[in-house]
């Protein structure tokens, strides 16, 4: 058997131990170490995985994760989750749709520091969907709006999903984090665009609610002062180089500390509850991750990722095409797989395809991350849905899946926008002369 063919067995051996529910780290290592003891011999696999093990978790920039999982700890304690809402609630919430607007903006505040998808639509669900019912929301429309606006959290910086993937790629994960700004700004910017043209053509799916005095709105704003100046302030230093990602993830947890002990909210309880939460998924993503590397060095040692780029190469296909067939095979393969299994996978097969064409890695992990999103509301998977289902288990996932079509639609044109228009993001790290 040639390495190319063990190469390819090797991929769909993993699909298929994925499809029958084992761990996407467990999946990935045992795969990888088992295809390079094939190749390599058995002792200098395991050798080359204990070496991979070591050499990940003693990366530095890898230190960015445990201090920005333990920021959002600290600032979930602090009460942060229902501020970011309350507040885009107070300054739209007399719009037609103002509340599924809110819940955008609750999302974007909150991303930015959980930076997780799942996290994010949990956390804001549990504060938003309630006042919507209240209100006399649509159900799809109130149910949509939530799970398509957790997918904020995968894109805005500190984004964990970046983060990793610019470990497994070896990129900036400063440029990474400048590049998301402008398409998650404008990935919020199209989904209150769907809200409002949705609430235009039938106003009682969204019904104003009353405005709220100036009064209101200047204290809710005051709520969310500290960690908005918290967050402004990291990702600020990162965009202009005034610290590395590891020094802002650093000043973050510091920081966040500070504003938790201000709020009267820090306690040895809520303190060790953090450590705990962000000891127990720092662990687990950093075993995904070194399961990665030793699976993506299988693949490039078989030459799988070289041949199937000599084969794109042959073709004569351009940019566009490649980069579009690319994206339906990730949304194909999004609508069965959870998105950092979706990341891992794609990223040591279509990274090399990415560079043979002279596209930017940085770009394409905006893309990617971007794709990943998608499959986060995309059926039949679509995990938002499901944690958005357990919020509100009495509206059936079909009225859920309804709701996510015109958010779904605004995705596609979002994807379509970076594709066409890769400048949305490689401009703003080009323009501040990121490193």
């Amino acid at each position: 058997m040639s390495p190319e063919l063990l190469g390819l067995l090797g991929v769909v051996t993993m699909l298929g131990v994925l499809a029958l529910g084992v761990p996407i780290g467990v999946a990935m290592g045992v795969v990888g170490v088992a295809g390079l003891a094939i190749l390599i011999s058995p002792e200098a696999a395991l050798i080359k995985s204990g070496v991979v093990a070591f050499e990940t978790v003693s990366r530095y920039e890898l230190g960015v994760l445990p201090l920005f999982l333990f920021m959002a700890h600290i600032c979930f304690a602090a009460g942060a989750t229902r501020n970011f809402f309350d507040v885009a609630a107070k300054f739209l919430g007399h719009r037609r749709g103002g509340l599924a607007l809110a819940s955008i903006g609750g999302c974007a505040g909150f991303g930015a520091i959980s930076g997780s998808s799942l996290a994010t639509a949990a956390t804001v669900g549990m504060v938003a969907l309630p006042e919507m019912r209240r209100h006399r929301y649509d159900p799809a429309l109130a149910t949509g709006a939530l799970a398509a606006g957790g997918t904020l959290g995968a894109l805005i910086p500190p984004s964990g999903a970046l983060i990793v993937f610019g470990v497994i790629a070896e990129e900036s994960i400063a440029k990474l984090f400048t590049a998301a700004i402008i398409p998650a700004f404008l990935q919020m910017a199209f989904y209150m665009l769907a809200i409002a043209v949705i609430c235009r053509l039938n106003p009682a799916l969204g019904p104003a609610g009353e405005r709220a005095p100036w009064r209101e709105r200047l204290k809710a704003l005051g709520g969310v002062l500290d960690v908005g100046l918290l967050v402004v302030a990291v990702i600020s230093g990162i965009t202009f180089g005034w610290f590395t990602p590891s020094e802002a993830a650093s000043i973050g947890a510091a920081l966040a500390l500070v504003i938790c002990a201000a709020r009267g909210k820090l306690t040895l309880k809520t303190l060790a509850q953090a450590m705990i939460e962000t000891l127990r998924t720092t662990g687990m993503i950093y075993a995904i991750i070194i399961a990665a590397i030793v699976f993506s060095t299988f693949i490039t040692v078989s030459g799988l990722a070289d041949l199937v780029a000599g084969w794109v190469a042959s073709m004569g296909a351009d940019r566009l095409a490649v980069v579009a067939a690319m994206a339906v095979a990730l949304l194909v393969l999004g609508s069965f797989l959870d998105g950092m299994a979706l990341m891992l996978l794609a990223t040591p097969i279509f990274l090399p395809i990415v560079q043979h064409l002279g596209l930017s890695p940085i770009w394409f992990g905006i893309f990617l991350v971007r794709t990943m999103e998608i499959g986060f509301v995309h059926p039949p998977v679509g995990m938002n849905v499901y944690v958005i289902h357990g919020l509100a288990k009495d509206i059936p996932l079909g009225t859920i899946f309804r709701g996510i079509i015109p958010f779904l639609i605004t995705d596609f044109l979002h994807l379509a926008l970076l594709i066409l228009v890769p400048a949305t993001a490689l401009w703003l790290p080009g323009a501040l002369g990121v490193g």
